[in-house]
């Protein structure tokens, strides 16, 4: 079955369960469609490179979807509807990342120097 992994932003003024709810709601998508998602990450509120929709900064969130592609054009079809999705974007890959993500250690290592200087 082919490897996807789809990246989702979220307005700025959502709460965290909001969002994890948009995730959710994904997952649901994909699963009642015969596909599986084998990993969701949240990666937080981030800046954005420029403003979208006048948002400044977006909830970044990751999906590892195991799926037929009939089942990745039907969610990215209920993300275009959703209102609170400013941007998504869906890859096929020839394999799924094992562990945390790029963003994920990278958030990792940004706690370990802020704690670092703070014992300083």
């Amino acid at each position: 079955m082919p490897l996807y992994e789809h990246v989702f932003l979220a307005r700025q003024d959502l709460s965290q369960s909001q969002v994890d709810a948009l995730a959710a709601a994904a997952t649901e998508i994909v699963e009642q469609n015969n596909g599986k998602v084998t990993k969701t990450e949240t990666w937080g509120l981030k800046n954005l490179a420029y403003k979208i929709d006048r948002n400044r900064k977006a909830h970044f969130v990751l999906l590892n979807i195991e799926a037929p592609t009939n089942v990745v054009e039907e969610l990215e079809r209920q993300t275009r509807i959703n209102e609170d999705v400013i941007r998504y974007l869906t890859i096929r890959v020839d394999e799924h990342e094992s562990g945390p993500s790029v963003m994920m250690r990278k958030n990792d290592r940004e706690r370990s120097r802020r704690r670092d200087r703070e014992d300083n």
